[in-house]
């Protein structure tokens, strides 16, 4: 019998092992400590590697526990928890076809094939079946071995799709996760346990199920469901497209970049793409919309979209013009602070609001203004850079992340608006139970635009993208569904052709770094991907040429 110590989050503890134990498990400390997180602890950093709840410490090392307030802990929370509802899934309807499809509504949305649509009585008996599954905490069993093996498993379980998958795989190493005589692979890692699964609840949503699980601030609670209809919708036009194009998943994709079909593909997206760009231009010419709003989070092709609007624009006739809300910043030391004390150049309210709505209502009344410039250097703004005046056909484009905040507008009547929401929604997932976030899309198009164009390397990226989340989450996501049309700029096609710039790039990361965690778990993912390294035909007005290069519509 000896002691073990250890630093967990800079405190130094102590536990004793009994003569059997060489080490104690991680999930023997959760359950000393896990009440004094906000979250549920689902996983820990040990030396700049990520541990599952099932791994044995063995010597003394610095231990920084992650809950579910964290990205990587909360997607570990859902992994087992879509593992759960898929299992209840199977022991009620004979093995149904699941789909676990994309966040939605504080959620995550699946759909379950039944042969006809879910009713409130099967949400329950679901709901129950789970909540069974998690009171007999089954062992969910860790297996490594090799693809070759991994492949040999799972077509014994006629598993077909999965085992097609693993052979796209580039790493030797495969994981496979057991549970009660039900086997499969994850994207990621797992809780040790069915009881693990503390909180969640599950809604009816149109065809399918919302899942949902700790709230943010009190994880004793599900979060709270919040209906996104419109966003909704977009996901479900964004289906159908993959649809049309028969690729629903990555191996249908990499089969199409294998038969060297991927031109066609390449055509039809941005077909689709013009088409509602033309659709969004007539709308704003029918409806006579004075003043357009454009908000994105992060990495949409905000810039691209603004630019191939303005050209569908003047063909209805209009000649648009842009302001640039950056030019209406406060002084900067009246910029507002955050929580830390930094200035907030985020808040709505480092915006001078007032002399913005003043100007927007002039310039709609027909008068000339003086246009401010916000000298970025000096963090003054400099008054009288130039004159403006409109005219009846010249609508007023805004794009910013404050676009679809009422505040920004708030003097301008909301029948002079026309409101455009833009992200990049993922249109393909790695099967049936792997989805591929929207956030990563974003993530990586980021880093390779910032390491093309703006000089940042892929540690620079990662290390501020938590911040952009953050202003994302605070300034953007809240006010989606005010959109009056939502714009998905994602093609099925371009995780394929964004590996090839961003691998080289997370591959520099050393392991000892700080931002090596995630660098590694984007280049797990990206490995199922076949490169398509011919990019000729993508168009130089393409949104992804935005981040790629060889665009002909953004400087």
């Amino acid at each position: 019998m000896g002691n073990i110590k250890v630093c967990i989050d800079n405190k130094n503890r102590e536990y004793r092992l009994d003569d059997k134990s060489s080490g104690i498990l991680l999930e023997s400390i959760v359950e000393d400590i896990e009440s004094e997180y906000k979250g549920y602890i689902t996983l820990a950093n040990i030396n700049n590697k990520l541990r599952e709840l099932s791994y044995e410490v063995k010597e003394e090392c610095d231990i920084k526990f992650i809950d579910t307030t964290n990205a990587d802990g909360s997607r570990v929370y859902f992994r087992t928890l879509s593992f759960i509802f898929i299992m209840a899934c199977d022991e009620l309807f004979n093995k149904p076809k699941v789909t676990i499809e994309h966040s939605l509504a504080n959620g995550l949305y699946s759909e379950v094939y039944v042969g006809n649509t879910l009713q409130e009585n099967d949400i329950i008996n679901i709901k129950n079946k789970m909540q069974d599954i998690i009171n007999k905490n089954y062992k969910i069993e860790k297996i490594s071995t090799t693809k070759e093996e991994a492949i040999k498993i799972f077509e014994s379980n006629n598993m077909y799709e999965k085992a097609e998958l693993l052979r796209y795989k580039e790493y030797n190493d495969v994981k496979i996760y057991k549970c009660n005589n039900n086997i499969d692979h994850f994207y990621g890692h797992m809780l040790p346990s069915t009881g693990h699964i503390k909180v969640f609840d599950l809604k009816k949503y149109r065809n399918g199920v919302i899942l949902l699980g700790p709230s943010e601030s009190d994880k004793k609670e599900p979060a709270k469901y919040i209906p996104q209809p419109k966003l909704a919708n977009i996901y479900k036009e964004a289906e159908n497209w993959a649809k049309v194009m028969e690729i629903d998943k990555v191996t249908t994709l990499n089969k199409i970049i294998q038969d060297k079909k991927y031109g066609e593909v390449i055509r039809i997206v941005e077909a689709l793409h013009e088409k509602k760009l033309s659709q969004i231009a007539d709308m704003i010419k029918n409806k006579g919309k004075r003043v357009i709003l454009i908000a994105a989070p992060s990495s949409s092709g905000k810039t691209s979209f603004a630019h191939r609007l303005c050209i569908h624009l003047k063909v209805n006739g209009l000649s648009p013009v842009s302001i640039s809300l950056d030019d209406y910043f406060l002084n900067r030391e009246d910029t507002p602070l955050d929580e830390f004390g930094n200035y907030d150049f985020e808040s709505i309210f480092a915006i001078d609001l007032e002399r913005f709505n003043s100007d927007l209502k002039s310039l709609l009344e027909g008068k000339e203004i003086s246009l401010p410039k916000f000298n970025f250097k000096l963090g003054k703004r400099e008054e009288n850079y130039k004159k403006l005046k409109i005219k009846e056909n010249q609508p007023i484009i805004l794009e910013g992340i404050h676009g679809l905040n009422p505040i920004l507008t708030s003097s301008i009547p909301d029948e002079d608006k026309f409101k455009i929401y833009i992200s990049a929604l993922t249109q393909i997932n790695l099967d049936d139970y792997n989805r591929i976030p929207t956030t990563d899309l974003r993530l990586i198009r980021r880093i390779v635009r910032d390491y093309n164009f703006r000089g940042y390397s892929a540690k620079h990226t990662i290390m501020n993208w938590n911040s952009v989340r953050r202003g994302e989450k605070k300034n953007i996501f809240p006010y989606q569904e005010e959109a009056d049309i939502i714009f998905n700029s994602a093609c099925v096609y371009e995780l394929a052709v964004l590996k090839k710039y961003a691998k080289p790039l997370l591959e520099e990361i050393e392991s000892s770094d700080e931002a090596y965690i995630e660098a590694n778990r984007l280049l797990k993912f990206l490995q199922y991907f076949i490169e398509l390294e011919d990019t000729s035909d993508i168009p130089s007005t393409s949104i992804l040429r935005e981040f790629i290069g060889g665009s002909k519509i953004v400087d």
